[in-house]
Formats: structure tokens, sequence, C-alpha cells
């Protein structure tokens, strides 16, 4: 896939423009989205997301566009995962509603910086060394686990919330208000300067983002080796965050099969990745240094596993609500 510097500047201008109108007309004017609103804005995000893809089809063709919606359904699947923890974030620091919109847009921002980084440095590490696919898909089976067995754990364990060491640190080195000063990331008192809790969750949802990106970078990559395709996927992923926060933050406990859903996407996608890690094998010690024989598992597969595996997640979660509520 040959992206021309013009690309990823237009790609650049798109992302812009979205976080412009979402701190222009949404953020800098502090107020609680309503239902309607949120869903207005999240089917808009999700048009856009597949209208790109249908740019992708036109100048690159079907194959990247596959590519770019398997990627895109990935991440945003997983980005529901991320909305929980959000959550509990948003919760445990007690955010009014009013200011929820700047602390989410602030977040994802701090995330699409950090992904644009990890994106093409692992870009740069699979075109030198393949067999990190081998790490990749490892790792992806491992987080499969730890998603079945947090969907085993009891809700209580689920709604905890442990701040990260680094805000921590920085309650321990810098001055913080005892509450929200209005929308203030920093308020100037007595010739002194204090950071608020505010700022302090921005930097808690930026670290929760940087541990998802782990998960869901490796995951991507196991779809497309593409940067271009990857970091374009992450970016209608995360920019749709903000407004799906206010329109499902009440339904995901409905989902109760989310975890276990992931886990399975998650670890279709490290199988595939040891298989192409097998398929491209260059350790003299495997194999005597050759590729194994192998099946290597194409998009339209994966695309239709993500998207079945996503619909019966949802469906079974909604049987399972309503078969508790009608016996309660």
């Amino acid at each position: 896939m040959d992206v021309h510097l013009l690309g990823w500047l237009g790609l650049a201008a798109v992302v812009v423009a979205l976080v412009a109108v979402d701190i222009f007309g949404h953020v800098r004017t502090p107020h609680e989205p309503t239902l309607k609103e949120a869903a207005k804005w999240s089917a808009g995000y999700i048009a856009l997301a597949l209208a790109f893809g249908l740019l992708i089809w036109g100048i690159w063709g079907l194959k990247y566009a596959g590519e770019y919606w398997a990627g895109w359904i990935t991440e945003w699947s997983l980005s529901l995962d991320n909305l929980f923890v959000f959550i509990i974030i948003i919760g445990a620091f007690r955010v009014p509603r009013a200011f929820q919109q700047k602390v989410l847009l602030s977040g994802i921002i701090i995330a699409l910086v950090l992904r644009l980084v990890f994106i093409l440095i692992g870009g740069a590490i699979i075109a030198r060394w393949a067999w990190i696919f081998y790490i990749f898909g490892l790792w992806l089976l491992y987080t499969a686990y730890t998603q079945v067995r947090d969907g085993l754990q009891d809700d209580e364990a689920d709604a905890e919330y442990t701040e990260p060491k680094f805000v921590t640190l920085m309650r321990k080195v810098f001055p913080v208000t005892d509450g929200f000063v209005s929308d203030k990331l920093l308020h100037r008192h007595a010739g002194r300067t204090y950071i608020t809790p505010l700022l302090l969750v921005i930097v808690a949802l930026g670290s929760a983002d940087l541990m998802f990106a782990f998960d869901s970078i490796p995951a991507i990559f196991g779809l497309t080796r593409e940067p271009f395709i990857v970091f374009a996927a992450n970016a209608f992923a995360l920019l749709g965050l903000r407004q799906l926060y206010f329109l499902i933050d009440g339904l995901l406990e409905k989902l109760v099969y989310l975890h276990f859903g992931l886990a399975a996407i998650l670890a279709f996608i490290g199988v595939k990745l040891i298989l192409h890690a097998m398929h491209e094998n260059t350790f003299s010690f495997l194999n005597g240094g050759k590729g194994f024989d192998v099946p290597e598992i194409g998009i339209p597969g994966s695309l239709g596993f993500i998207i079945v595996t996503l619909v019966v997640t949802v469906v079974a979660s909604i049987w399972k609500s309503r078969k508790d509520k009608s016996r309660s």
C-alpha cells in the first residue's frame, strides 16, 4: 500500500477538524449532552468511519478497505472495554456531569498522540523483524485469558479503581485544590499555582488508555501491516468515544458477556498472528529457518468472525439481562 504524504496530511486534517468541532461545538460550553444529542453524534461518527473505508476502497482497493473495516470494528469493540474503565475512573473522582465532555476529549487527544507513536514504532519493528508476531500473538492470547478471568469475577471486584502511580506522584509533587474549580485544569491562588482534580482525571484516563494500547495495537497489526490503516482505524474508533460514553454509560452493565466476546476476538487474532509468524518463520532452530506450511486466515474470514462474535455477544447479553430482570 503506497500512501502519499498527501494521504497522511488529509487524514491528519480530518482528525484535527473533528477534534476542533468537539472543542468549539461541545466542550467550550460545559453541558451534559442529552441522550438524543449523544445518539445523533455517535451515529455520525460511525457513518464517517464507514465512509472512510469506502474512500480507501476507491483509492487503494477492496483488500485494504477490508483491512480497515476489520481493524476499525476491532478497535471500536475494544473501546467499549475502555469506556467501562473510564466510567469507573470518572465516577471515582466524582467529576461533575457538565465537565465530563472536556475530560473525555482531553483523554482522547492524549490517547491519539500516544497511539500514533506506538503505531509508528510498531510498524518499524514488524517491517524489520517478522518474529515479533510470535510475541504479539502470545500477548493477545494472554490478554484473552485476562478478559475471561475478569468476566468471571464479581461485579464488586470489577468496580474497584486503583489510582495510577503517576497520578499519585503528581499529588505528592504538585499542590492540588480541594475540589473542582469550574472546568479549570490549573488554578492560581494566593500567588501559588495549583493543579485541579480535573487535570488528575485527564492524566488517569491517559494512563489507562496507554495500558489498553498494549492490547489494541498488536491486535490491529494482526489484521493489517499498514501504519496508515492502523492509525485511521484507531483515530475513528477513539474520536467517537466521547459521545458513545454518554450514550451507553448506563447500558454497559447489560453487556454481561462483553469480556468473553472480546476474549474470543483477541484469541482469534492471537492465533492468526502466530500462524503468520510461522508462515514467515526465520528462526534457524525452527523448521531449519524455513516458513511452516500452515494456513493463514484472510481478511474476509477475520472480518466475518469479528462481526459474528460481536452480534452473538450483544444478543446473548441482552437475553441474559432480560432473563435476570424477569427473575427479580
